[in-house]
């Protein structure tokens, strides 16, 4: 039911196999930096969420970057706070304040009233992923993804964003049995939330686990690690024939690259304080690398942007090794793209990425 791909470059980097050169997407590629965003934000009532729940809205928003660039992948808009919204906790966006929960998970009483949510009431989701694959017209592959399970834990239990993590790490010191309580429910609801986007077109997955790194050492293997191995291990990895790529993402989670690499991901994405070259030699074989431009450096000028986009691929280095065929390397960012990004930066920054690649390509 889906058109051929024309551009399969991120799907083949992901796997570690031959490509014609370095792909490119930008975590937050759809959103406040484009204009054009902001104004189909504006029709759709002004809200992050009634943008995400009109399937209309959030193909046309999830589509827009590519009309502009020619980056090599699409990621579904959504958010990662869509499971616990569904589970009942009320979730909102304030103006200048972030995501925010009505019904915040803080005594026993709430974690046993939790339960993985009928994926029913994300269908919003899942029909805003067929609308999307149609869409695109197999121009490029597109990404689903969610949150972690520690990750949607910390929100669950702060009721917002946090600048200390004090109410979700005392449950974890105090109370480890609330806790693990919690990781469960929201592992087995992202794995069922992932399979259904992949059911519903996603040809690879991602979980972004964004607040493993504020963890102990210890306490990230137990806590984040172990969970989000968890959903790895119930994610279904193929379909229609196709490998399902899963890419996780753990912000701060540099000391713990090489566990993360055994954790069963195909992809595992590194923030701008890790060095590329060296978790290349670190990882091997094992998995691909997607990362890692601090995204400040759009904020340059754009002779500097093309500078340090070369800088990650030279760190990288050139993708085909003698010994061992080709590692897989996914040109994007080590966090989010700001909302102040010029958006002229990133058709140079996406141009210097896919001109030095191929040129690295050209060396034997």
């Amino acid at each position: 039911m889906w058109p051929t791909l024309k551009n399969d470059n991120f799907l083949r980097a992901c796997l570690r196999q031959p490509t014609d050169h370095t792909p490119v997407w930008l975590m937050r590629q759809a959103g406040r930096y484009l204009p054009e965003y902001n104004a189909t934000r504006t029709q759709a009532g002004g809200t992050f969420m009634g943008l995400a729940t009109n399937v209309d809205c959030a193909t046309e928003v999830t589509l827009q970057p590519l009309q502009r660039y020619a980056l090599d992948a699409a990621i579904l808009f959504s958010d990662i706070l869509t499971v616990p919204d569904a589970m009942g906790l009320g979730l909102s966006f304030e103006q200048g304040e972030g995501p925010r929960f009505a019904h915040p998970v803080r005594d026993e009483a709430a974690v046993a009233r939790l339960a993985v949510p009928d994926m029913a009431k994300l269908r919003y989701v899942f029909d805003a992923v067929t609308s999307i694959r149609k869409a695109l017209a197999g121009r490029v592959p597109l990404i689903g993804f969610s949150g972690s399970p520690w990750t949607l834990a910390c929100y669950m239990v702060e009721g917002a964003g946090s600048s200390d993590y004090r109410r979700v790490k005392t449950m974890l010191y105090a109370r480890p049995d609330l806790m693990q309580r919690i990781l469960e429910v929201n592992a087995q609801a992202v794995t069922t939330y992932l399979n259904t986007q992949i059911d519903a077109g996603a040809q690879a997955v991602m979980i972004f686990d964004s607040w493993g790194g504020v963890l102990a050492d210890g306490a990230f293997q137990r806590f984040s690690l172990e969970y989000t191995r968890r959903v790895l291990q119930g994610l279904q990895r193929e379909k229609d024939g196709a490998r399902v790529p899963a890419i996780v993402f753990t912000k701060g989670g540099g000391p713990w690259l090489d566990e993360i690499a055994a954790s069963g991901a195909d992809v595992v994405g590194l923030d701008w304080t890790v060095n590329l070259g060296a978790a290349r030699a670190r990882v091997g074989a094992r998995v691909a690398l997607q990362g890692n431009l601090d995204p400040s450096v759009l904020f340059a000028p754009p002779d500097v942007v093309a500078r340090e986009a070369v800088a990650v691929l030279d760190s990288f280095g050139a993708p085909q090794r003698a010994d061992r065929g080709w590692d897989g390397h996914v040109f994007n960012l080590g966090h989010g793209i700001s909302q102040f990004t010029p958006p002229e930066q990133v058709a140079v920054l996406v141009d210097a990425v896919h001109a030095h690649s191929r040129r690295q390509r050209l060396v034997r």
